[in-house]
């Protein structure tokens, strides 16, 4: 790639991001670079009228997700749409599965079909690949024949200072039960079954608007009959999320294997240990997880998630990152993307 010349464009490098607002996307944008957006979801850029109307108005596309809801053809006639309008395609893969509870397909296994497709069709257009892991860069190129810069993951919110830890607390975050959080009442026992038995406790967090009743009445007995306790919060940003983490010994992720976690992220800077599912790359991220089996293939292995809580708690809590090694990662991932984005603007410009 053919960098721009020194003092070659006076103005900021427009990137339209999408999607637009994730804390993820915000975190790792440069100085001297204006997003462009609307902030909607799904992005608008992910029109092909769209993108032919406004390709003039931007000097770098950056796809980081939001796009699982297009079909294996509305992707490929947008990736032929990103070539034909001549704009810079940057791909940043944070996932190489699909949840199938996600899809709408009329098959088992039809989530994880398109997801390849996408990937097939995306990293074939883009002019560079991020991703963030080096087991994540080796499978990308032997799936796709394609080289992958690898950045970290880098720090999402601080920690709160003056909030500790209870020791032996375990907290099980449902969330909204999504299609993502499969066996949910298995998740329940296994991680309660987990905190009794290394001398804890378990706390169960599910968005207020879930109706228990309906959807998981006997998370609503385990809480009466105080063998839990069951707390209702949405964390409205990292911070919130950290926040809530720093008051436990033990975070499990009840998400099904993933190849990448913000979760662990969220963990790592909280000083909370994760509990997390084995397959993808989470030990690449932070060495310091402990693993169980819960992927799309096996299910749930609700003994091995015991067993798993239960060694998390015998261990002693992990210290919080060192924030200025986490400011220096910050740092050195922006300017990744800052050379990144000139690169593929510059190649554009002198073509």
């Amino acid at each position: 790639m053919t960098a721009l010349p020194e003092g070659a464009t006076e103005r900021p490098l427009r990137v339209a991001t999408v999607p637009f607002a994730t804390p993820y996307g915000e975190a790792v944008v440069p100085d001297g670079v204006v997003r462009v957006g609307p902030d909607a979801d799904p992005s608008p850029w992910l029109d092909v009228g769209h993108l032919a109307a406004h390709a003039g108005e931007v000097d770098v596309l950056h796809l980081q997700g939001g796009y699982a809801h297009l079909t294996v053809p509305e992707m490929d006639a947008w990736t032929a749409a990103v070539r034909r309008c001549d704009v810079p395609l940057v791909v940043t893969v944070h996932d190489l599965t699909a949840v199938d509870g996600a899809d709408t397909g009329t098959h088992p296994g039809a989530a994880r079909t398109r997801a390849r497709a996408h990937l097939r069709a995306l990293l074939a257009t883009a002019e560079v690949v991020l991703t963030l892991t080096p087991g994540a860069a080796d499978d990308i190129a032997e799936r796709f024949g394609r080289t992958a810069i690898v950045v970290a993951h880098p720090s999402l919110a601080a920690p709160t200072p003056g909030i500790g830890r209870e020791t032996r607390l375990v907290g099980l975050h449902l969330a909204a039960l999504g299609p993502e959080v499969a066996e949910p009442l298995d998740l329940v026992r296994g991680a309660l079954s987990g905190a009794v038995s290394g001398g804890g406790r378990l706390r169960v967090d599910v968005d207020p608007d879930v109706d228990l009743a309906a959807r998981l009445p006997a998370l609503l007995e385990l809480a009466e009959a105080g063998e839990l306790e069951l707390v209702r919060s949405r964390p409205a940003d990292p911070a919130d999320w950290v926040r809530q983490l720093q008051e436990l010994h033990v975070s499990v992720v009840p998400q099904r294997a993933r190849t990448h976690s913000a979760w662990i992220e969220l963990c790592r800077d909280a000083g909370t240990r994760a509990v997390v599912p084995g397959g993808g790359h989470p030990r690449e991220q932070w060495s310091d997880v402990v693993l169980y089996g819960n992927d799309a293939a096996g299910g749930l292995d609700a003994a091995s998630l015991t067993s798993a809580v239960v060694a998390a708690l015998t261990r002693p809590a992990p210290a919080r990152v060192d924030p200025r090694w986490r400011a220096e990662q910050l740092a050195a991932v922006r300017r990744v993307h800052a050379q990144v984005y000139r690169q593929v603007a510059g190649d554009h410009a002198a073509a």
